[in-house]
């Protein structure tokens, strides 16, 4: 399918593994030159090489998207005209494991991160009469997970904004949604499951194939899938897609709506 953005320019975050990986690549193959940020010089420049092969144009910036100095280093290399947020998950641990500097870290990365990138942006996207903006969020907005408060907290927060957000700017042609993953094969799984598997004295391969058995799918994603439905909300065929918050998950969140 012809996505239509061939020549768009984009921002993905936290681009050199995982979801955001996969979200930078299959934009390439659709033709969009991309600006990529990630912690890690290595894994980000392998990322940056595997793009680059679709004969796109590609710009690494090595950095920290929650902070002040890593947003103004990505953003200046825009206008973009599709901006994915993307930032690593905070910790797990008990509703009273978290202190309010925690909180605060949480809500930096999760949800104030991916505002401020979404405020720098916006105004290009409404001028030209076009824009797309992806936030990769989590499953636990719409059934939290106990062990992730900050996640849960942080992403909700950020949730509620694009509800509105969302609204306000769709008239100038700029669709805004959210994207939901559940059990993805990715670092931060391997996170989770490993500290499952030690919680419980057991290998961490029996913690996957357990979660794996949890999902209708019976298995878990992978960041290609994932980058796919990101592209596709990023193209000129998802034009009537506002506000949304689209679960990724095999269907394991068992609800009707």
């Amino acid at each position: 399918m012809d996505l239509g953005i061939a020549g768009k320019r984009a921002l993905v975050c936290a681009a050199s593994k995982g979801l955001g990986r996969g979200c930078a690549l299959a934009l390439a193959e659709a033709g969009v030159d991309l600006v990529i940020t990630a912690r890690g010089a290595d894994a980000l420049e392998a990322t940056a090489a595997q793009a680059r092969a679709f004969g796109v144009s590609v710009t690494a910036v090595l950095g920290d998207i929650t902070t002040e100095d890593g947003r103004a280093a990505a953003l200046a290399h825009g206008p973009f005209d599709i901006l994915i947020t993307n930032a690593g998950g905070p910790p797990a641990g008990a509703w009273s494991d978290h202190t309010r500097e925690d909180f605060i870290r949480a809500l930096d990365a999760n949800m104030l991160t991916p505002i401020a990138l979404m405020q720098a942006c916006l105004p290009h996207m409404i001028g030209q009469k076009w824009g797309r903006v992806v936030n990769i969020t989590s499953q636990s907005v719409k059934a939290p997970i106990a062990v992730l408060g900050l996640s849960n907290s942080a992403r909700t927060g950020l949730t509620g904004f694009v509800a509105g957000t969302a609204r306000a700017v769709a008239q100038h042609g700029v669709c805004i949604n959210n994207l939901l993953p559940g059990s993805h094969d990715t670092d931060r799984i391997a996170q989770l499951n490993g500290a499952e598997a030690a919680r419980r004295g057991v290998p961490v391969a029996q913690v996957y194939a357990e979660n794996a058995a949890e999902i209708p799918a019976g298995r878990i994603g992978t960041a290609e899938e994932f980058g796919a439905m990101a592209a596709f909300l990023c193209s000129n065929r998802a034009g009537f897609i506002v506000g949304q918050n689209i679960l990724l998950d095999g269907g394991a969140i068992n609800a009707t709506l």
